[in-house]
């Protein structure tokens, strides 16, 4: 396999995420697991055309309704979509209007902070009706380190940024331990309720019942988070979860296939589509150089960020197992890339040879005619042999023994 790793905020997060991939679904699938679990939500109905989301709104005529525009990225309300269009998530005044936003959000791209300049399609829109909160709460289920197990984290301040929360008051945020195969009991449960404050018997009966069920989609889905914000106590008296993010572990890809069945890939850069189609993996980020390199020397990356005066270089992370021929298409993925200026390639063969990224290399220089500057450090099983294939092939691959000066070098040229 490799991994391409382009543009990162800090060489911490670049390592972190290189060995993670998560399935996120679109709100409307995630409203309908959350119901099939007995957690109410406000109705909503999806619409992937403006005739659709007509008929919709037609039927929230008693409670009104908001559209919100369906991409995987947060801070939706406050996106922007390509063709100016202000926000992602609007209260709908008549079926009329419903059409009308609905043509503007549906086949453009909605631009907001986390999903870059760039922005990310919208090929559906959910309509849901409107239930006015009482009071919004935050609630999620995650995977904790400090206690090697799920935890519930909860919080009386939700509808808004959690980690800003967080960081301004530690002691608003409520976070409790669960059993992993037992589940929240019931007690435990109500706990949380009264800690965040919900009032009488009833209220905190139905949040601790929606606590309970949580865990159990986290559990029985394979789920890496389950994050309701907000969870809200409406003026009528309802508990009801109002959004919903999920993300679900792809290494239990073969037994969840009625999830996983739920991808958008029109949500996903196209290139780490092509990549995981040929059973590889690529995250891409920005920058302009491509670098090859197995697991065991990924802490090259504070090398390039030494040396580089330009943004976070891409990375390419061909682990133990590459062929000649994964070799060859990660070389195709990475060239196909306008702003790849340079590549590096940068192999310690412990389980894997040398020989053979060798071979993928030269195979991959003759066949895709490339003319991008190549830099290439190898240690490791098969070095010498390697070294002299490389040696002998009569192409313009530049080698070294010495990861700074690779380094160095790979920046020089990309410039």
């Amino acid at each position: 396999m490799f991994r391409s790793v382009r543009q990162a905020t800090s060489v911490a997060r670049t390592f972190s995420a290189g060995q993670k991939r998560f399935l996120s679904i679109h709100e409307y699938q995630s409203v309908n697991l959350l119901n099939s679990y007995g957690i109410p939500t406000p109705k909503s109905i999806p619409a992937k055309t403006p005739q659709e989301a007509f008929d919709a709104a037609k039927q929230f005529a008693s409670t009104g309704c908001v559209i919100k525009a369906q991409v995987l990225a947060g801070g939706r309300g406050k996106g922007k979509f390509d063709n100016g269009l202000q926000g992602g998530v609007h209260v709908v005044q008549s079926p009329e209007q419903a059409k009308d936003y609905a043509s503007q959000m549906l086949g453009a791209k909605l631009i907001t902070k986390q999903t870059g300049a760039a922005g990310r399609v919208c090929n559906a829109v959910m309509l849901a009706e409107r239930r006015d909160p009482s009071h919004e709460y935050y609630v999620a289920v995650l995977n904790d380190r400090a206690t090697g197990g799920p935890v519930l984290v909860a919080s009386a301040q939700g509808g808004m940024n959690i980690e800003e929360v967080a960081a301004k008051d530690p002691t608003a945020i409520i976070t409790t331990p669960i059993d992993f195969a037992n589940g929240l009991s019931k007690q435990e449960a109500l706990s949380v309720a009264q800690k965040l404050g919900f009032k009488g018997e009833t209220a905190q009966g139905e949040a601790a019942d929606i606590f309970i069920n949580l865990y159990k989609i986290f559990k029985d889905k394979d789920a890496t988070q389950i994050e309701i914000n907000p969870m809200a106590e409406t003026k009528d008296g309802a508990v009801l979860c109002m959004d919903a993010k999920f993300g679900f572990d792809d290494n239990a890809e073969f037994r969840q296939k009625d999830v996983f069945s739920l991808r958008d890939i029109s949500q996903e850069e196209p290139s780490e589509v092509e990549a995981q189609n040929a059973n590889l993996n690529f995250i891409k980020l920005d920058g302009n150089i491509g670098c090859l390199v197995t697991v065991l020397v990924w802490p090259w990356l504070p090398w390039m960020f030494l040396h580089s005066t330009v943004a976070t270089p891409p990375t390419s992370w061909m682990l133990e197992g590459a062929t000649p021929e994964t070799v060859k298409k990660a070389f195709e993925i990475i060239v196909a890339d306008p702003k790849v200026k340079s590549i590096f390639i940068n192999i310690f063969g412990g389980i894997m040879r040398c020989d053979y990224i060798a071979e993928g290399v030269i195979k991959a220089s003759k066949e895709l005619q490339m003319t991008i500057p190549l830099i290439v450090r190898l240690k490791g099983t098969k070095e010498a042999e390697a070294k002299q294939m490389i040696k002998e092939s009569g192409l313009k691959i530049i080698a070294f023994d010495g990861l700074d000066e690779a380094a160095e070098q790979a920046v020089q040229l990309a410039q």
